[in-house]
């Protein structure tokens, strides 16, 4: 291995190069990974867009979380894996060759994955999402946002025996969250219309559970309206640009339940990335059909613009890493 290694790096609003950097070492308990690949996660739109909490240049390989790809080297009492073992793991800095990740930051991609894009941490966090909704057989559940993760969210839900609707503004993701066992589709395009068709399905009580999943202020304010008293929101967006409103009088006439679906505790997500292990494995869920783009290191920029365009056709990008 050479002493230098290839890195994107976010020069600043919506711009982003390749630059060669020193390849870093692996410390005590770290272990060195090649990377195949790193999927592109919107929550990271605002520092590409560039919000003015932000500093630029962002740091070589930042902020790819998503990564994943074979021991390459240990460090110092590094144990559990060995050089070769396919992992993927928890990290920021994975739009590059190589990265650096504790052996507590890890799992690892069994054989039968070999060759299959694996991005564990989105996984893992639509296993968290799925498990912190508390669904049970029976429940009518409105998915607002079908994308990457609530099309994971859908396949567990419906499998779990629950009437699953599904809410986007694009007909591609609808298609695809009917494959995924969505019962009913319904077009995001009207406040009213979407209230109007969901109490038909669902009935004037509402529905059980509102997952949220699409990171933006009028999908909360028609989660609002479309939850049951007593039931729950569930907040699987990324409300990452800014403020957001409630209202908060009608939550608290409902007496509805919020919950945060986002975890923070790395031994949390590592077991959703290993319940995703398995759900794959037992064709739970087609990952392989949820990644839809995929672009060179080379080609970060690119990929952040069509994530934010959103064309038809497009649920998740990943960047090729090493191929």
């Amino acid at each position: 291995m050479g002493e230098t290694m290839e890195a994107a790096v976010i020069t600043g609003p919506g711009e982003a190069a390749v630059k060669r950097v020193p390849r870093p070492e692996p410390g005590a308990g770290e272990v060195l990974v090649a990377l195949e690949g790193c999927g592109v996660c919107a929550s990271n739109l605002p520092l590409w867009q560039g919000r003015p909490w932000f500093n630029y240049p962002a740091l070589p390989g930042a902020p790819g979380h998503e990564g994943w790809g074979r021991v390459q080297a240990l460090g110092d009492g590094a144990q559990g894996v060995k050089v070769g073992d396919r992992i993927a793991f928890l990290s920021n800095n994975a739009y590059a060759e190589f990265d650096l990740v504790r052996t507590d930051s890890l799992v690892k991609i069994p054989a039968s994955l070999d060759g299959q894009p694996f991005p564990g941490e989105p996984v893992g966090c639509g296993m968290n999402v799925f498990r912190r909704s508390c669904i049970e057989p029976g429940q009518t559940v409105a998915l607002i946002g079908a994308g990457f993760l609530g099309a994971i969210f859908t396949s567990l839900a419906a499998a779990r025996g629950a009437r699953v609707i599904a809410i986007s503004r694009r007909s591609f993701a609808l298609d695809l969250a009917r494959r995924c066992g969505a019962e009913e589709t319904v077009l995001l395009d009207d406040h009213q219309l979407v209230m109007d068709r969901v109490r038909e399905i669902a009935g004037e009580r509402g529905c059980d559970r509102v997952v949220e999943a699409t990171g933006h202020q009028w999908p909360l304010d028609l989660a609002g309206e479309l939850v049951r008293e007593g039931g729950k929101i569930i907040i699987a967006g990324y409300h990452q640009d800014g403020l957001r409103q409630v209202n908060l009088q009608l939550w608290n006439w409902k007496g509805i339940d919020v919950i945060n679906a986002h975890e923070r505790d790395a031994r949390v997500y590592l077991e959703g990335m290993r319940a995703g292990i398995a759900a794959v494995e037992s064709r739970m869920f087609p990952l392989g059909e949820l990644i839809t783009h995929s672009f060179p290191l080379a080609g970060l920029d690119c990929a952040y613009r069509i994530m934010e365009e959103r064309p038809d056709g497009f649920l998740k990008g990943m960047i090729r890493i090493g191929q």
